[in-house]
């Protein structure tokens, strides 16, 4: 007997063209992965506005020095931000735009 297919071959190949599959899918789980804490989120869209260090993102998000210390280590290793010495401060800010323009499409998806 003879299996029935529901898609039509050029679908399929598409789809196993397209779909990501290891590394690729490791990496794209891992960039999604940063928008999963609200912590993150948050600082994320301070530094979107302008940079920071450690000691303001804390004041103007009420959030402990030692989370933003540990989220801000997480996310550069991520390579998400990039860190700049100014004498005995660090400032954090996102390495490029494309964070913020996620984040954008997804309050435009979410309606808010």
């Amino acid at each position: 007997m003879q299996e029935m297919m529901l898609l039509d071959r050029r679908t399929k190949e598409l789809v196993k063209e397209y779909v990501p599959e290891g590394d690729v899918l490791d990496s794209i789980v891992c960039f999604f992965s940063i928008f999963a804490d609200s912590t993150r989120v948050r600082m994320l869209s301070a530094l979107a506005i302008s940079e920071m260090c450690v000691t303001d993102l804390s004041r103007v998000l009420e959030i402990n020095q030692t989370t933003v210390s540990h989220q801000l280590r997480l996310l550069k290793n991520l390579g998400i931000v990039k860190s700049e010495r100014q004498g005995k401060i660090i400032f954090y800010s996102l390495v490029n735009d494309t964070v913020n323009d996620v984040m954008l499409k997804g309050v435009e998806f979410l309606g808010c």
